[in-house]
């Protein structure tokens, strides 16, 4: 197996560039590809300060490193979830990874700053934990991004992520969903921009690109994910992959060209409707956000601890 580029020993074959690539060449594809998407959609403009959102993963990490080299500004931001062992070893590879870079890692944890975790305010608030997850996540990124000025947030979103939101999308036509499914939300009042860099790249290129540039990440999967229906989603797409290379890729990028200009009047209807909460200030369209009820309701709830599988004790 040889690199298409040079001719030497191939490290890792992309079925759907129907080619294979040296580590050189490889490292090169992705920063080309970050590269061409931040142009084409307009993410970012030179000079801008970029806020990365850090799980501890190896997508937000190789997009932060990838930010990085490519020579943005780019600080990141690390929410402690409480999420037992699982969030104790993903902010020790955050952190660890922002020394290695000398890199600027704003951290927010949810119990000491909001009185709460994800396992004990999704009980509380008798969500999904991937609900209250993402709530908490999607209210502290805008937070930290407005109050530190940044001028967008970029998250670790990859073309297998994509991919799968918009399959679960269609198949139950979530319109106000597709509305916003693109690589980039334009910034309005109270919320930061927002952009996903590695939408032209797979789940299985980030690993290889974090083992090839040495960078050390959280391998397993949350445990409070197990059920989460994306995964299955993920399944799914991945057989028809196998089957049809590039299909993912033409899936998304098909839908971006030909049919998420049919969603768009969602979001208008959507940002014509909002308020200011009455307790934090954030756009919501009701008089308290979402996010201060999930605050309201896990206050002074019993804590919930979680192992590693998950399983509540």
């Amino acid at each position: 197996m040889k690199c298409r580029a040079c001719r030497e020993p191939a490290v890792i074959d992309i079925r759907r560039h129907n080619a294979n690539f040296c580590r050189e060449h490889f490292l090169r594809l992705c920063r080309d590809q970050v590269a061409k998407a931040v142009k084409e959609f307009d993410m970012l403009r030179p000079g801008e300060r970029v806020l990365v959102a850090v799980s501890g993963g190896k997508d937000s990490l190789a997009l932060w490193d990838l930010l990085l080299e490519l020579g943005y500004e780019a600080d990141g931001l690390y929410l402690g979830l409480g999420i037992g062992d699982y969030s104790d070893e993903s902010g020790t590879y955050a952190r660890a990874f922002a020394a290695s870079r000398g890199a600027r890692l704003i951290e927010v944890d949810l119990r000491e700053e909001y009185g709460y975790d994800v396992p004990t305010g999704a009980r509380a608030a008798r969500r999904a934990p991937c609900s209250a997850c993402g709530l908490s996540k999607r209210h502290l990124f805008d937070k930290a991004a407005i109050d530190g000025g940044y001028d967008a947030v970029a998250t670790g979103h990859n073309l297998d992520d994509e991919a799968a939101v918009l399959f679960g999308n269609v198949l139950h036509w979530h319109d106000e969903y597709l509305a916003r499914q693109l690589p980039v939300l334009a910034a309005r009042d109270g919320f930061p921009r927002k952009v996903k860099p590695l939408v032209r790249l797979g789940e299985r290129e980030m690993a290889a690109y974090c083992v090839l540039r040495g960078i050390e990440y959280q391998v397993e999967e949350c445990p409070m994910a197990e059920g989460n229906r994306h995964l299955h989603y993920k399944e799914a797409l991945n057989q028809i992959e196998a089957r049809s290379p590039g299909a993912k890729h033409d899936f998304y990028f098909g839908f971006l060209a030909r049919a998420s200009e049919r969603f768009r009047d969602g979001i208008a209807e959507e940002q014509g409707a909002l308020l200011s909460c009455e307790r934090c200030g954030a756009p919501t369209p009701s008089e308290v956000c979402a996010f201060c009820r999930l605050v309201e309701k896990a206050a002074g709830a019993q804590p919930v601890t979680i192992g590693r599988r998950g399983a509540h004790r």
